[in-house]
């Protein structure tokens, strides 16, 4: 699965220009059937020839070229590593990295911009973020939410923090298919997806004791199985089996992405009882719209709830922080199931 992107670091530059040219349409293809997957109730999504067409027009007319991005990566990554807070000793510290997959919906990319500012402004010197993320506006301001950086960034991480005390938290946003992928697309580089598989492999190959993992995507049940076990909190916007709601155009913040960030969040230090505000409000939400349930899920693995509490015995919460989402990059397509 990750030949594609080691082929892309590892080839001189006429050799990446024509892969990426080469893959192009296919990749296209290949992120229209992951958004069509989804339930269609309200403005669902459907693949045209139209939209194949326009797929690049999202990569803005002003700024780096493709190959330029790529390849600022690793030092866009070292950066963002060094421009973490300092962690605070003889307390837990949470560690939050969030990752927005899908480059052309701008609703993504503002629930990964808009959780590292809550947790670090809300939550105090105990809480740090790093953001991913695929979005045309953020090419040179943050590294790309993909699988090389993804590990990479929890590399540093495991580097910053002490892995035995503090907590990583994990924010993953993007479309779900109904294999239980996440949609990595920034169209027309070509990234590999994420499925729960994936993901679990990832995790399990570092030294994170204490970890949260937020799956917010159409079908994300599915990630449980792979990502629970002792340590770990494991939250999805929706069952194995589910769309969940919110993206496109349309809208600034998924269903999940408003119910537990902006608001259970800026009412509660407790990720668990925020969860159970969520789903109560989302709920609510889904039965007004005449949506079929999502049912977000959650799993408690042994001793994360007590990690948890010893991070919350040490931080005064500030202030509701307010969601102000950042100017449209023109790149979302309507689309209310994902």
């Amino acid at each position: 699965m990750r030949t594609v992107l080691t082929a892309l670091l590892a080839f001189a530059a006429g050799v990446l220009l024509m892969v990426m040219v080469g893959h192009s349409a296919s990749h296209r293809v290949a992120t229209a059937s992951v958004a069509s997957s989804s339930s269609s109730p309200a403005h669902a999504s459907s693949s045209t020839d139209s939209d194949d067409n326009d797929a690049d027009d999202n990569w803005p007319s002003q700024g780096p070229s493709p190959e330029q991005v790529v390849y600022a990566q690793p030092n866009m990554v070292h950066q963002a590593l060094t421009q973490l807070s300092p962690r605070v000793a003889g307390k837990t510290n949470l560690y939050l990295v969030t990752f927005a997959g899908d480059g052309g919906e701008d609703v993504f990319r503002n629930e990964a911009e808009y959780a590292a500012q809550l947790f670090t402004k809300r939550f105090g010197p105990t809480a740090h973020a790093l953001v991913l993320e695929n979005n045309p506006t953020a090419l040179q301001s943050h590294p790309l939410a993909d699988w090389s950086n993804l590990e990479s960034t929890l590399d540093g991480v495991a580097t910053a923090m002490n892995p035995d005390e503090d907590v990583l938290v994990l924010y993953m946003t993007s479309h779900g298919d109904e294999d239980h992928n996440l949609l990595v697309d920034m169209d027309p580089i070509p990234l590999d997806q994420i499925g729960a598989p994936d993901l679990a492999g990832i995790l399990k190959k570092r030294p994170f004791k204490w970890k949260v993992v937020i799956v917010n995507a159409c079908y994300s049940g599915g990630f449980v199985p792979e990502l629970r076990g002792p340590g770990t909190l494991v939250l999805t916007a929706a069952r194995t089996d589910r769309s969940s709601f919110g993206c496109g155009s349309d809208s600034d913040m998924t269903y999940f992405g408003k119910a537990w960030l902006v608001d259970a969040l800026n009412k509660t230090d407790n990720f668990v009882d925020a969860f159970q505000l969520a789903k109560n409000d989302i709920a609510g939400w889904e039965n007004e719209d005449k949506l079929t349930p999502s049912e977000p899920q959650i799993d408690i693995g042994t001793g994360i709830a007590q990690q948890l509490a010893l991070w919350r015995k040490d931080i005064t919460p500030g202030p509701a922080v307010p969601f102000t989402p950042p100017p449209p990059s023109a790149s979302s397509a309507p689309d209310a199931a994902r």
